[in-house]
């Protein structure tokens, strides 16, 4: 389903080891309409259990929690996180993507799913 960069483990290691020790944190992925080219990524930590359609991964450690609606636009894809002068952070390289916004938080499936909106609205 999805596989998470060394790169972006060790900066999931680290933003996890400055949470209160006693919190079950997962990280919890998604897809929401929106964005500039019809889909949208999201990311954040989740200290709740998943819900019942979560798929729910075990990625070296940490628990990744994909909901049902999100599964099939990241099936294949990885988590990475990439360090660049004019701003990084954690990015998703998407197999089902066919095109991405100048943004590249947004992205358009093969089937034309989503609805395009400014990259102000993302």
């Amino acid at each position: 389903m999805i596989t998470v960069s060394e790169t972006a483990l060790g900066q999931l290691r680290t933003v996890l080891s400055q949470q209160d020790e006693g919190q079950q944190l997962a990280l919890r992925v998604y897809v929401q309409p929106g964005g500039c080219s019809g889909f949208s990524y999201g990311m954040g930590l989740d200290e709740n259990p998943p819900a019942a359609d979560d798929q729910v991964l075990d990625v070296n450690g940490i628990r990744v929690y994909v909901d049902a609606a999100s599964q099939p636009h990241l099936e294949g894809a990885e988590i990475d996180y990439v360090d660049e002068l004019m701003g990084g952070g954690f990015t998703i390289n998407n197999p089902n993507a066919v095109s991405t916004c100048g943004c590249g938080h947004s992205f358009q499936t093969a089937d034309g799913e989503g609805e395009p909106r400014s990259c102000a609205h993302a």
